[in-house]
């Protein structure tokens, strides 16, 4: 069996990577140009709203290059989770932008489009037959996440993809997927192992991160055998080291053996890593385990509500040493001045400085001498959060604490106006998994054409 090559220009779509190292890659010969061009780390804001949390522009620069190489040298392209979340609005705002580029670049390539996004009627008729289960810690899916949830999106395995291969697609455009699948699907369609195929693509997926030292913005090439697979990144900079490569792949995992996934889970209780020589490592003994139901993640968010933030920053050392206290005394005289409106409101004070990252589970107490403070307002309407964070705010700023010298303003504060609408709030409300499905029959897969057909 002949290698395979996969090249990953970059962690996400968008974050660009340096040009000497993409066309060092290409003169490599990969047989698959593939990317992952999304992620929940962001938050739910942007499932919910439908808005991509990459650049534009970015996202264009990065494709320009990659389709126009693609055509040039007649490679394929997967790309996965378009548009940041992979909703159908994000899918549509990501096939803008390649109709973009092909007619600017005089580019005729043969595209195919999964669609991720799945009805709240299909799911609530799911839901009934009790094929949809919480992951751990979510708890159980209720009728009003399903009905409230703007978008709802199914994980794409690697079965949609090879059925668009298929069809004879150039390029493959997904909705959300399964980070691995966007990489291993054309290499297991072609008879590689699933097992070093999906460990490949979980390492491939975030690019250079995975090299020393590591960098998402940066090309990374790696090669299948019919056992094995070997990693070298492109910069001239970096290199991949045991440490290096065993180290991402406990990267976004529960269990550093164990990672689920469509259809199975990958096992890498028997994985060896092998130094080749000072840039390049070599990967052995991952293995597929098919599971006995096939499931997806499904993910979904709500909007619940308008959020307004005020940031201010505290240097007092009696004031700091007092900071918990006093907060609580703020909090109880909102509730006070407040209390016969009926106003729903969720007040958190964010304190950097003094765990504002960790919270609760931070190590380190030694004293600081400031604090930067986050007030943190969420309400039903913008309204409620405006004069709740307005009234946090004055409060804080002329509050009188024990032992007080200053009869100024107790906050610094770094803009004007110090109260920001930062608008729509979302939450994640569907983190759950489904089964009894088919892979591919779940997903609509169109050429571009008879996609945007059915969009009319």
């Amino acid at each position: 069996m002949r290698e395979y090559k996969i090249l990953a220009p970059t962690a996400i779509l968008g974050y660009g990577f340096p040009e000497k190292s993409f066309v060092k890659g290409i003169e490599k010969n990969p047989d698959l140009i593939a990317v992952d061009a999304g992620s929940v780390d962001p938050g739910p804001y942007y499932l919910g709203s439908g808005k991509s949390f990459t650049d534009r522009n970015s996202v264009k620069r990065d494709l320009e290059y990659m389709l126009v190489a693609a055509k040039e040298h007649n490679i394929p392209v997967a790309i996965g989770s378009a548009g940041g979340s992979g909703a159908k609005t994000h899918l549509d705002w990501n096939i803008e932008i390649i109709e973009e580029i092909m007619e600017e670049n005089n580019l005729d390539l043969k595209v195919v489009v999964i669609d991720s996004q799945l009805s709240k009627s299909y799911l609530m008729d799911k839901y009934k037959e009790g094929d949809i289960t919480p992951l751990f810690p979510t708890p159980p899916l209720t009728e009003e996440d399903l009905s409230q949830s703007t978008n709802i999106v199914g994980q794409i395995g690697v079965e949609p993809f090879i059925e668009a291969f298929k069809m004879g697609a150039d390029v493959v455009l997904a909705g959300r997927a399964y980070d691995p699948a966007v990489f291993a699907a054309l290499p297991i369609m072609k008879g590689y192992d699933p097992g070093i195929s999906l460990h490949l693509g979980k390492i491939l997926e975030c690019a250079s991160i995975a090299a020393s030292p590591g960098s998402g913005r940066d090309c990374m090439l790696g090669t299948l055998g019919e056992d094995y697979f070997i990693l070298e990144p492109m910069g001239d900079t970096r290199k991949c080291t045991t440490d290096s490569v065993a180290a991402h792949s406990l990267y976004e995992k529960t269990n550093p053996y164990k990672l689920p996934g469509p259809g199975g889970l990958l096992d890498l209780t028997d994985t060896v890593y092998e130094q080749l020589d000072e840039t390049r490592v070599k990967v052995k003994g991952s293995k597929f385990v098919p599971s006995e139901k096939y499931t997806i993640k499904l993910e979904g968010a709500k909007l619940v509500g308008k959020r307004t933030i005020s940031i201010a920053g505290v240097r007092d050392p009696i004031m700091i040493e007092q900071i918990s206290h006093i907060l609580e005394e703020v909090k109880e005289q909102v509730q006070d001045n407040f209390s016969g409106k009926n106003y729903e409101y969720h007040l958190t004070f964010h304190i950097y400085g003094k765990n504002g990252v960790m919270g609760s589970l931070e190590p380190v107490k030694n004293p600081v001498h400031e604090l930067g403070i986050v007030i943190d307002v969420v309400a039903q309407e913008k309204v409620i959060a405006d004069t709740i964070c307005s009234f946090v705010r004055s409060t804080l700023l002329h509050f009188g604490y024990p032992n007080r010298k200053a009869t100024a303003g107790n906050l610094a504060f770094p803009y004007s106006p110090s109260d920001i609408s930062v608008g729509d709030v979302y939450q994640f409300s569907v983190h759950h998994l489904l089964e009894n499905i088919d892979p591919v029959e779940i997903f609509t897969i169109k050429w571009l054409n008879e996609y945007q057909k059915g969009a009319l």
